[in-house]
């Protein structure tokens, strides 16, 4: 049975860790993350040539560290030779869980040549109970839980969009079976507040999402307000850049 769910509400997930003093998605910017008070770190993996699950939001790191060269072309060791800021240094997916056991991880799989290294590292790593692991293809998701017998996920873009399709049905038992059909194999919903000129995250929607047993969880938010304003529409969780504004803003301190 999985235990990402057992931290307290409302979740404070930090985008690629903490990367205020720290780049993002290296081990600093995630015990910096640990450090405010969050359990959870969202991140995001990609493959090396050699097949080791690696943390990257990009498939290169050109952005981060002013190298172009694709991450799938390049050995684990090639990677490891690739210097990030604060004498950081790209991790493995293994290193990031081994190196933070009592953390609970988002993580988004990237690409396809992926999905069996990152398997293979939460495995490895005995973390299956403490990861949701997720993807914008449907088929990766799957790929992935398919390796993972009960680990948690969150929804692909296409069960998003079904979820949210499911909605504009006229409320009654039909909409409710619509909803359960679409969201029985994941356990979250993690989507932007819009997308074009679509609301997604509306306070109807994030409660018929619960009732069928599904969280939501709104990246990527920054702004107080909007945190406050996204919780009070039943939102369990922030995907945030901003960990420490999220804690402060959502998280009571405790009584003396």
């Amino acid at each position: 049975m999985t235990r990402y769910f057992d931290a307290p509400v409302p979740r404070v997930l930090a985008h690629r860790g903490f990367a205020v003093g720290a780049p993002e998605n290296t081990l600093l910017a995630f015990a910096d993350a640990l450090a405010l008070g969050t359990p959870y770190l969202e991140t995001d993996v990609h493959a090396t040539l050699d097949g080791v699950a690696v943390i990257s939001h990009d498939a290169d790191l050109g952005r981060v560290a002013g190298d172009s060269r694709r991450l799938a072309l390049l050995t684990l060791e090639q990677v490891r030779a690739v210097r990030l800021p604060e004498d950081q240094t790209v991790p493995t997916l293994q290193e990031a869980l081994e190196a933070f056991p009592d953390a609970l991880f988002n993580i988004d799989v990237k690409v396809d040549e992926a999905v069996r290294p990152a398997a293979e590292a939460i495995l490895r790593a005995g973390a299956v109970d403490r990861v949701l692991v997720t993807s914008f293809s449907t088929k990766r998701r799957r790929a992935v839980t398919d390796l993972l017998p009960g680990v948690a996920s969150s929804a692909s873009s296409w069960a998003v969009g079904a979820a949210v399709a499911a909605s504009w049905l006229p409320r009654g038992p039909l909409r409710r079976v619509a909803l359960r059909a679409v969201t029985r194999r994941f356990d979250a919903l993690q989507v932007p507040e819009g997308w074009w000129r679509i609301r997604i995250a509306t306070e109807e929607r994030v409660a018929d999402w619960a009732a069928a047993g599904v969280e939501t969880h709104v990246w990527t938010v920054d702004d107080p307000d909007d945190m406050r304003r996204l919780v009070a529409l039943g939102v369990v969780g922030i995907i945030t850049d901003r960990a420490d504004v999220a804690l402060a803003t959502l998280v009571p301190p405790p009584a003396v």
